[in-house]
């Protein structure tokens, strides 16, 4: 029997995603853990491995394909003994008839289990694990129910509103047996009907509207026609621009601006780069004052604990580890990789796993669990000369650190003037978990570290 490849969920939020590429072409034979395809996201181009093995007998999604819906088929492999070209090919967008959302990895079996269709098809492809869901991904969805397609699709033939059902696949998610329950025990309200045309859709209590700007006709009259180039959004600038709208209307910023001192920072460096021992011709690691600050915003997470804490509504998460996004620039946008456990690691480890991400990143190469989560994030623009700034929280952070340029000023030393390499850092933080003061103690803290370096080494 033929197996569909399905379009895979890449991560929690996913519902749409662009074929970039097919690795394989018609006719080609695949063999378990081949790569046949490369999927973009909004943040990142991830392969699509093949677990089942036969013959590409269709390709049904071309390359270069856009915004191909989640669990759709994209192409058909023709099992042992069958003849490819005796496959047929159903049409894009179809149903998949016999075939599973993709492969999950252990940490997906759960759900896995609990979504599947009893009378499926082995799956054809798998797509990397999906990490367990944050308040960041609930926040990239909106108002979204998380809930498996499955569970969607049967909610939404039964006329079933998701929001009224209570998930119970791994953190909350709603899935097949879920909507099966509330068929059975009326426990679901139905599905509000669509509003007739023109109306307006109240805010949920609550949450805070987002503000509505002028259309984009009223705003291309404002320019002379030709005068302009009109470039689309893609979907990393969509998702940017949604998501710092809701992170400034949702979230109350409160702002703390030090300055610290750099000169026994950048000679600790410099003595560390020069001891770094060679590896392959070149030095081991050759660290930067951005690897030295997010091992500093670490230790300091580490030393005021009550700082170290995400937002929601019905509970203040306290984190065990001190996991440190770090903002990297990449075209069309930015992404944040995640330096897990930084207050554990060393200064060198810091270093070689920053730039393995920068790279991965530019090339959008980055797995979702490596830029998803997180407890709070260092941006810095101190490269480009800029002297201070303030940056918006990402969420689920409850703090962000906006890092200026080290330069050159006189400051006062036992009441003499002097000059010192100083740089000034600016600390957002979500008001509603990190007070002012808190804020004040999480900054002192980060001073102390920067301007006593060797505290980081032991």
């Amino acid at each position: 029997m033929p197996t569909n490849i399905l379009m895979p969920a890449l991560s929690p939020t996913m519902e749409k995603g662009n074929l970039a590429k097919w690795l394989k072409k018609e006719g080609d034979t695949i063999k378990s853990g081949d790569i046949i395809a490369e999927i973009e996201t909004d943040k990142a181009t991830m392969e699509v491995e093949a677990v089942d093995e036969g013959i590409l007998a269709r390709i049904v999604v071309p390359e270069g394909t856009a915004d191909v819906p989640v669990n759709e088929i994209i192409g058909v492999i023709a099992g042992e003994g069958e003849d490819p070209k005796s496959v047929s090919a159903p049409a894009a967008g179809a149903a998949p008839a016999k075939a599973e959302a993709p492969k999950a990895e252990p940490a997906q079996a759960e759900s896995a289990k609990s979504e599947a269709a009893p009378a499926a098809a082995p799956a054809a492809v798998k797509a990397p694990a999906a990490p367990a869901p944050t308040a960041a991904a609930a926040s990239a969805g909106g108002d979204r129910p998380f809930a498996s397609p499955l569970a969607r699709r049967l909610a939404r033939e039964a006329g079933l509103d998701l929001s009224a059902i209570q998930g119970s696949g791994p953190h909350g998610r709603i899935v097949e047996k879920d909507v099966e329950a509330a068929k059975k025990g009326g426990a679901a309200k139905a599905a509000p009907a669509a509003a007739p045309a023109g109306a307006t859709a109240a805010p949920k209590p609550g949450a805070a509207p987002l503000a509505a700007g002028p259309s984009d006709e009223a705003v291309k009259k404002l320019f002379e026609p030709g005068s302009y180039e009109e470039i689309p959004h893609d979907g990393m600038r969509k998702t940017i621009a949604r998501r710092l709208t809701e992170a400034k209307q949702t979230i109350p910023h409160f702002y703390v601006t030090v300055d610290c001192e750099l000169d026994a920072l950048l000679k600790l460096r410099a003595e560390l780069n020069a001891a770094a021992p060679e590896k392959d011709g070149k030095p081991a690691y050759k660290l930067s004052v951005n690897d030295m600050v997010i091992k500093a915003l670490a230790l300091a997470l580490k030393a005021v604990p009550d700082a170290n804490v995400s937002w929601t509504e019905g509970a203040m998460l306290k984190h065990k580890h001190a996991d440190v996004g770090v903002a990297v620039s990449i075209p069309g946008g930015l992404i944040t990789p995640i330096v897990r456990d930084a207050c554990h690691k060393t200064l060198s480890q810091i270093s070689n796993e920053m730039k393995d991400y920068a790279a991965r990143a530019k090339a959008r190469k980055l797995k979702p669990e490596e830029y998803q989560g997180g407890t709070t994030a260092v941006s810095n623009l101190g490269m480009f000369g800029v002297k201070d700034f303030a940056a918006v929280i990402n969420p689920p952070h409850a703090t962000i650190l906006a890092v200026g340029a080290g330069e050159q000023r006189v400051v006062v030393k036992n009441g003499q003037p002097a000059v010192a390499t100083v740089m000034s850092v600016t600390l957002s933080t979500d008001h509603r978990a990190v007070d002012g003061a808190l804020g004040a103690e999480l900054l002192q803290a980060f001073k102390g570290y920067i301007e006593k370096p060797m505290a980081m080494l032991v």
